[in-house]
């Protein structure tokens, strides 16, 4: 039987403007230390975040989201943060900042499959469905 896995994960939030602290879910960033699995998955609905706030900079929105999943795979491409080691990075990134990309309060649960887990919290927190027509 597989081993179950600690993993603590973080949602990504964009928040246009802090001052009204309205925001979506745009991602997840997953760690599992027992495994040094360190990824993000990222999914901006451009549609929400501009019913939010018309005038965002969905470019740099984009731009900085990437950089969260650069910055998970690691390398001197990310500056003195891509050094450090997977757990590290993680710390890193889901620090409480007052930008418009924000994470959430670190949650835990336990896996055989960080992959897989993360894929299904981006399913579950992230990914907007159409509604069904019935």
């Amino acid at each position: 039987m597989p081993a179950d896995y600690t993993y603590d994960y973080a949602v990504i939030r964009v928040v246009p403007r802090v001052d009204r602290g309205e925001r979506i879910n745009a991602g997840v960033i997953l760690s599992c230390a027992d495994t040094d699995f360190l990824d993000a998955r990222v999914e901006l609905d451009e549609a929400a975040l501009l019913a939010l706030d018309p005038s965002a900079d969905l470019a740099e929105v984009r731009a900085n989201l990437d950089l969260i999943r650069r910055i998970c795979r690691g390398g001197s491409d990310t500056g003195p943060v891509g050094a450090l080691p997977p757990r590290g990075r993680f710390r890193w990134l889901v620090s409480p900042r007052s930008t418009i990309i924000q994470p959430s309060p670190i949650h835990t649960g336990r896996t055989t499959d960080p992959a897989a887990c993360l894929d299904h919290l981006m399913a579950r927190l992230v990914t907007r469905r159409a509604p069904s027509r019935t």
